[in-house]
């Protein structure tokens, strides 16, 4: 599974029209819309080329000035639990 955080900067006339088109998309949420407009979102997939897929759908979006991926994380065994003891 695949963990991906974007910082997705709309054309400000276009906040609310973009975080719309966003809440459709499969494996993607909105986690937070700045007051300047800047939207965070996840992007959960199951593999490489569907994250890859979701990041090029997004930067299609009609509204939209970038989207910028800073934060990516793979876990191959997303169910185990792992105890770090002191």
């Amino acid at each position: 599974m695949n963990l991906s955080s974007i910082i997705i900067i709309p054309h400000p006339q276009h906040v609310e029209a973009l975080t719309a088109a966003l809440d459709v998309i499969d494996g993607v949420e909105v986690a937070a819309v700045s007051p300047e407009g800047k939207i965070i979102a996840t992007i959960e997939a199951d593999g490489d080329g569907e994250t890859i897929q979701t990041y090029e759908l997004i930067n299609q979006l009609d509204g939209l000035l970038s989207a910028s991926m800073v934060y990516h994380q793979k876990e191959d065994e997303p169910e185990v639990v792992i105890s770090v003891e002191a």
